[in-house]
């Protein structure tokens, strides 16, 4: 079966959060074991396998994410990707519903390429800074959200872009806090530079150190930034080493994520189930 290697969020190769993807022909996925060997083979942040569905229901593919460790609730990123992937190869046109653990995610080719992804808007409480997450970070933290099930994640908002860049977290000391992950975030220092925040995303827990461009830590960046900034609609930036932007709009419970995608490597994957 073809397994191919895209970059999301990103409209060139070797830039944005790569994912695996693989498109099965059956009409259920294979066993558990084999989808996480293929993701532990894969070795990336995820990797997503969807198969098609019959007719008629409220959705046109199954679709599962897998890091190297686990499975996972939510993944913007290989979203993205299998949606480009359907796309660019004439599998689908127009819109895509994929059935997922999240429920239902609604994906939408643009006229420029993009691909506008409907997702959950996490629900974000106000919580205290665990005091592991504290010392891993060795940063002021000036506020902290927990992101709701799906999501899981643990939102830092710190001084300034600058800190976010500068981060060195421990991932030992992170990856016992509990929860998916961290994910920390500051303003843009430039209002003009073409995006409006920033951020990073640290899972150690779930087997990925740093992930380049979560989007589904947007669905809880979207309505963080929004209630500071006044517009329903922003631009994320995401990374270290590598780094993606994500176009935002808040819609109430439901958040819109627009990025681009590039297939870096198309080829056959000889282990089959």
């Amino acid at each position: 079966m073809r397994i191919r290697i895209v970059d999301a969020f990103s409209e060139r190769p070797f830039a944005g959060n790569p994912a695996g993807v693989v498109l099965l022909d059956s009409a259920a996925f294979p066993e558990d074991a084999w989808l996480q060997h293929v993701a532990a083979e894969v070795n990336l942040s995820e990797t997503a396998f969807a198969h098609p569905l019959p007719p008629g229901g409220d959705a046109d593919w199954a679709l599962r994410w897998l890091t190297p460790a686990t499975e996972v609730d939510m993944c913007g990123h290989a979203t993205l990707a299998t949606a480009h992937v359907l796309h660019t190869t004439g599998t689908a046109t127009g819109t895509v519903r994929f059935r997922t653990r999240s429920g239902v995610l609604i994906t939408t080719a643009d006229d420029d390429g993009s691909i506008t992804m409907d997702f959950p808007t996490a629900p974000l409480t106000p919580t205290d800074v665990p005091d592991t997450v504290a010392r891993a970070l060795g940063v002021e933290i000036r506020s902290a959200h927990d992101t709701g099930p799906h999501v899981g994640d643990l939102l830092v908002e710190l001084a300034d872009e600058k800190a976010v860049h500068g981060l060195a977290p421990d991932f030992t000391l992170l990856a016992g806090h509990g929860g998916r992950g961290v994910i920390a975030t500051a303003r843009a220092e430039d209002p003009t530079g073409g995006y409006d925040f920033v951020s990073r995303g640290f899972f150690p827990a779930v087997g990925i150190d740093e992930d380049p461009v979560t989007g589904s830590a947007h669905t809880a960046l979207a309505p963080f930034w929004s209630a500071r900034l006044g517009r329903d609609a922003l631009v994320g930036r995401q990374g270290g080493a590598r780094t993606g932007n994500v176009r935002t709009v808040l819609r109430g419970d439901r958040t819109l994520l627009t990025g681009s995608a590039v297939t870096v490597i198309d080829g056959e994957l000889l282990a089959a189930p």
